[in-house]
């Protein structure tokens, strides 16, 4: 049966993504900033503890507050006047559907356990499913390292959909969902996927930024033919000997070179 898919390719800045409250995304202080802010609140709060008097302690507690904000990004007055002096940085937004002559029930189920995940996923070298809510993924990462990171399920519909995203502390901040629809004339199932990811602020999120621009649909189109592969000939032809096409933006970025 012919796969039928549909793309909507879009970069979002991280302030519209609506409801995700990173420490990431609560950042209103630039690099610069930063900086100024952490050694003046030092000089302050090293001057003020000299003092040993109630005004060197409000000086203290006045540097305190600047290191806080020179260290963490956030700035409570930038806040409240609606000011950001930090760059935005590019989140990534995919989503993909194809058709699979399975019915909802199936495919639920396999995809419910994302310890199946890696078998058609190839940036991932595993999932291990640690409670009903909670898992543990770990990706591959150039020059034989992985990267690894926890996630949770945030909503589930029996034989519906899946929703999950990765826990506060995950070096690369990211979401999904997959919902199971009946497609038209008993045609199988409409297997929709939409994932996000949040670069983090630092060098490795500049290089996924720029890979996800280049190519933000291709992880999933290719994940999703050998979910279809599969569940419908039960097995993932290999490509061993075969010339190999271009590479899925994310395994391009957590990949080891070959």
């Amino acid at each position: 049966m012919a796969a039928t898919e549909r793309d909507v390719i879009s970069t979002a800045k991280q302030n519209r993504v609506p409801g995700r409250q990173l420490v990431a995304q609560q950042r209103n202080v630039g690099t610069v900033d930063r900086l100024i802010s952490a050694v003046a609140g030092g000089a302050l709060t090293t001057f003020g503890a000299m003092q040993r008097s109630a005004p060197g302690v409000a000086l203290a507690v006045a540097g305190t507050y600047l290191i806080y904000r020179g260290v963490v990004g956030n700035c409570l007055g930038y806040k409240a006047l609606g000011i950001s002096t930090a760059q935005p940085s590019q989140g990534i937004a995919v989503n993909k559907a194809v058709t699979i002559n399975k019915t909802p029930a199936e495919l639920y189920e396999f995809w419910h356990n994302f310890e199946n995940l890696p078998r058609f996923m190839d940036h991932l070298q595993s999932v291990t499913v640690q409670d009903n809510n909670r898992s543990h993924w770990v990706a591959k990462a150039p020059a034989g390292t992985t990267v690894e990171w926890d996630a949770m399920i945030t909503d589930e519909q029996p034989n519906s959909s899946i929703s999950w995203h990765s826990t506060p502390e995950a070096s690369i901040a990211n979401w999904g969902t997959v919902r199971f629809e009946e497609a038209t004339g008993g045609r199988g199932t409409v297997v929709h996927v939409e994932l996000e990811y949040q670069p983090p602020a630092s060098k490795l999120g500049a290089i996924v930024a720029k890979l996800f621009g280049e190519e933000p649909n291709q992880q999933i189109s290719e994940d999703l033919r050998r979910f279809k592969r599969l569940m419908e000939a039960g097995e993932i032809p290999t490509t061993a000997g075969q010339p190999r096409g271009s590479r899925s933006m994310l395994g391009k970025l957590l990949s080891p070179s070959s």
